[in-house]
């Protein structure tokens, strides 16, 4: 068993990570470096497809943004959820496919992230 989740890294300083808004093509949220000296931290974006034609793994590395931030300095990150970012390949039918159903979206600064939302597929 890993002793952290994918994605943890080391900081000299503290970021939180809120506020965030899910629509079908983008996440977006707020973060702030909270801690005493500048720094970077990499805010990751992860799906899941709730249902569909084939079985999807459940959290789905998608996106990510670096960002530098200054102590007390805040900003808002744009992680895109294009279409390469929802479909799968299909051995079966070999073909991408994009199936109409329901995603669960986790945004934060590693696998374990805790931020949740939900947008819907046509």
């Amino acid at each position: 068993m890993p002793l952290y989740p994918f994605g943890h890294g080391l900081s000299y300083t503290k970021f939180a990570v809120g506020n965030l808004n899910v629509s079908r093509t983008e996440a977006t949220v707020d973060v702030t470096n909270t801690g005493a000296f500048a720094g970077d931290e990499v805010v990751q974006l992860y799906l899941q497809q709730r249902s569909g034609r084939a079985s999807r793994p459940v959290r789905e590395p998608k996106g990510f943004e670096r960002v530098s931030l200054k102590p007390g300095e805040k900003t808002t990150v744009h992680l895109t959820l294009g279409t390469d970012a929802l479909r799968y390949w299909s051995a079966a039918r070999k073909t991408w496919l994009l199936d109409a159903a329901e995603f669960d979206v986790w945004v934060g600064t590693d696998s374990a992230a805790s931020l949740h939302g939900i947008f819907m597929t046509e």
